[in-house]
């Protein structure tokens, strides 16, 4: 065991910045060829874009990622209007204008970053809340955001330290033991192979801190998991690859994966120059060939089939709790009940969208039920059954932000899974080669050692503590501005919610609403 292993993680916030000499940033400043280096721009300054060190004659390469944009450029006191040479000029990096896409903009991958790095909710020209879609979440806001819109009396107001953001996992009644997070977020399966082991790592370290859970995927459970057993999710999923009953025995949530929201009906795929040695020896396979993970449980059929799978885990580990981890498909309402009946206390609805790079668009985009149809379908008919109390309801597969899981929520889901916002917490930029060996070019999603080590463990652990405790601020502050004290009151309060018609408010960025008409979240839900 190394030292690191060795010491305990907190969640204390410490700057994290980029790992790369020249990060980006929204915005650019150029300096031109009359700068003089007298340092007028680092005295006004109010973000540390420009940077003089004592000893040195000019002023070094601006830091635009700190740059917040055009409006401090218009102030008076501003770099721009302060330099007695005007030499400094402000434009919009065009390096960012390639970034991204309508789901993942590039406001934010940078908003991320900023949160990565800093531990804090980002500055106003960064939008942290949505994506710029025609749909899904990007379209649902809630009702104190619409200008002159709201949809119930002015809540009483809350004091931010009462809020309470835990969750209890087990809702079963049935003596096994409570599973109690401090945050209602947990992150996503990633298994050694799709993504690198310092990845695995941090995701665990940072999830420990935050006294919550990380999820293996379906590689098998590496030992250097070991210090972090308790805050760790062991998957069996239908290639049973690594699965083993000592791993089996060590955790206290193990989770049967019967499908993947991004590619349902699919099954899982690994090329072979991701099946390293290293991979090949925990997933008990031939190093260098591809691996397929079935799409289904072969010895699963029906709801008694699937009771046996989780008597059988139940008896290997009288203490853990089971979840189950399925796709969206028109009748995932039914699913979730037969899992309940099965005696599963965890049902993790993985909708479209989810997935790495690795994942195929068609199936993204064509398959799988959307999460935000999925999430109010399934808690409407557990309700109906009359056993909503009794499960725990965990929802995935495309929630970006912290704005996005609080809406899951309000659709009537407990809490939530994510794993794209810590990959691009750790700095990924979009660039969807994440299934080849050598393909990521940061060391995320890649099983090169020489790439490995370009992302140090310690830099990664702080980035996504850091995450998670901005997103922690703005769930504080959404629930102060409703008037709630718990964030199990949000559950199923679609009413909270405003659906914004008008395709022109959808991703404008600014407040949300201002163009747009809007409706009900609950009546578009019929």
């Amino acid at each position: 065991m190394t030292d690191w292993e060795q010491e305990r993680v907190d969640r204390q916030v410490q700057p994290a910045p980029d790992r790369y000499r020249n990060a980006l940033g929204k915005y650019k400043i150029d300096r031109l060829a009359s700068c003089k280096g007298c340092g007028r721009c680092v005295e006004v300054c109010k973000y540390g874009v420009h940077i003089k060190p004592k000893g040195y004659t000019f002023t070094l390469r601006p830091q635009d990622q700190y740059c917040v944009g055009p409006d401090c450029a218009e102030c008076a006191d501003s770099c721009i209007n302060q330099c007695p040479n005007h030499a400094l000029v402000i434009r919009r990096n065009p390096t960012v204008d390639c970034m991204g896409d309508p789901r993942w903009s590039s406001d934010l991958i940078l908003s991320t970053w900023h949160m990565a790095e800093t531990g804090h909710t980002p500055p106003e020209h960064l939008e942290c809340r949505r994506g710029e879609t025609d749909g899904g979440f990007d379209k649902l806001v809630f009702s104190f955001e619409v200008e002159g819109y709201e949809s119930r009396p002015v809540p009483a107001a809350v004091d931010p330290n009462e809020i309470d953001l835990s969750l209890d996992l087990n809702h079963r009644g049935d003596g096994r033991p409570q599973v109690h997070i401090d945050i209602p977020v947990y992150g996503g399966g990633m298994s050694f192979g799709s993504v690198s082991i310092h990845t695995i790592l941090a995701k665990a370290r940072a999830m420990t801190a935050w006294n919550s859970f990380t999820c293996t995927g379906e590689g098998g459970y590496h030992d250097r998991l070991r210090p972090y057993d308790d805050h760790v999710i062991t998957q069996v999923a239908t290639g049973l690859f690594g699965v083993r009953e000592e791993t089996i025995q060590r955790v206290r949530i193990v989770e049967f994966k019967y499908a993947q929201g991004a590619k349902p009906g699919l099954g899982g795929h690994l090329l072979g120059d991701k099946n390293t040695p290293p991979v090949a020896r925990m997933r008990e396979a031939v190093a260098g060939n591809a691996l397929f993970s079935p799409f289904p449980f072969h010895s699963v059929y029906s709801v008694e089939d699937h009771k046996k799978h989780v008597d059988w885990i139940k008896e290997m580990n009288p203490t853990c709790l089971v979840s189950v981890k399925v796709s969206t498909p028109t009748d995932v309402d039914m699913v979730a009940v037969g899992s309940f009946y099965a005696g599963a206390h965890i049902v993790h609805l993985d909708g479209s969208y989810g997935g790495t790079g690795a994942a195929p668009d068609i199936a993204k985009k064509n398959i799988a039920m959307p999460i935000e149809y999925a999430i109010p379908k399934v808690h409407k008919f557990l309700v109906a059954e009359g056993i909503r109390d009794q499960i725990t309801l965990i929802a995935s597969g495309g929630i970006r932000t912290a704005y996005d899981a609080l809406k899951a929520i309000a659709l009537g889901a407990d809490g939530v899974v994510i794993g794209t916002p810590e990959m691009v917490a750790l700095g990924c930029v979009r660039c969807a080669c994440c299934e080849s060996g050598r393909g990521c070019p940061r060391g995320i999603a890649t099983t090169d050692p020489e790439l490995v080590e370009q992302m140090g463990l310690e830099w990664s652990t702080q980035r996504l503590i850091n995450l998670q405790n901005a997103w922690r601020e703005q769930m504080l502050d959404v629930l102060t501005r409703l008037g709630m004290k718990s964030i199990r009151e949000l559950r199923g309060r679609s009413d909270v919610l405003c659906y914004i018609a008008d395709d022109a408010a959808a991703g404008a960025g600014a407040a949300a609403g201002r163009a747009g008409a809007p409706v009900q979240a609950e009546e578009v839900a019929r």
